[in-house]
């Protein structure tokens, strides 16, 4: 039997996460609001902030984008091949560690995530039980995974 997260707990992980990001935009909206009549280095915005709030809005579409369009989950082959929202357990040198293969907001699910977008996700998707991979982190380093298990 393969583990997988199904869609209401990919949707439930995301919808939380995007509830978490709006609560931290608000956060970053009152601390960079300009307080007072000071001079104009007084009323000077904070860049850190306005940074902060930039990466936020992007996380926020990302997210709503996942939310919009949930990727269907693959359909099993008897082969038992890893697909993007399967639970996999794979040794990477250092013995057995399980991962999600999905997005880094889901996250919360419990499980540490390798992206589907990530070296390593490129490889472990589509990847039967047995195999070992050998991908690149960067350029000129490869390493190599063994696929454990699913579930």
């Amino acid at each position: 039997m393969t583990a997988t997260v199904s869609a209401d707990d990919r949707h439930d992980v995301l919808s939380n996460r995007l509830a978490a990001l709006y609560l931290e935009r608000e956060q970053v909206l009152a601390e960079i609001a300009p307080t007072g009549l000071g001079d104009e280095a007084d009323r000077a915005t904070n860049v850190d902030g306005h940074i902060r709030l930039a990466m936020l809005e992007q996380r926020i579409v990302a997210v709503e984008n996942e939310l919009a369009e949930p990727r269907p989950a693959a359909p099993k082959k008897k082969s038992d091949v890893v697909a993007v929202g399967d639970v996999v357990t794979v040794d990477l040198g250092d013995g057995p560690e399980t991962y999600l293969l999905g997005s880094v907001d889901e996250a919360g699910a419990g499980f540490d995530v390798i992206t589907p977008s990530s070296p390593l996700g490129q490889v472990l998707e589509g990847a039967a039980v047995g195999a070992t991979l050998t991908y690149a982190p960067r350029p000129g380093r490869s390493l190599t995974a063994k696929v454990l298990s699913l579930g």
